[in-house]
C-alpha cells in the first residue's frame, strides 16, 4: 500500500476499500469494489464515507415534503 493510500471499511458491506487520500475531497463519490455501492466522502481527516444512496433517499423525502407544503398553501390561497 502506498503512503497516500488509506484503507477504510465500506459502510454498506464492511469490505475493505483502498483510497488514495491525495485524490479525493469531501463531497466526492467513490464506489466499493466488493458490493458496488456508491459512497460519498463526508470527511477527509479522518477519512469517512457514507452511502450515497441514503443521501439520495433523504433528498427525495425532503422534496416530497416541500411539494406537499406547496400544494397545501396553494389550496389555502384559493
Amino acid at each position: 500500500m502506498a503512503a497516500d493510500e488509506h484503507r477504510i471499511a465500506c459502510p454498506v458491506c464492511d469490505g475493505t476499500i483502498d483510497v488514495d487520500v491525495e485524490d479525493i475531497d469531501e463531497g466526492d463519490t467513490i464506489s466499493c469494489d466488493e458490493c458496488g455501492a456508491d459512497l460519498r466522502v463526508v470527511g477527509t481527516d479522518p477519512l469517512e464515507l457514507e452511502s450515497a444512496e441514503d443521501e439520495e433517499d433523504e433528498e427525495e423525502s425532503d422534496d416530497d415534503y416541500l411539494d406537499e407544503e406547496e400544494e397545501e398553501s396553494d389550496e389555502d390561497w384559493r
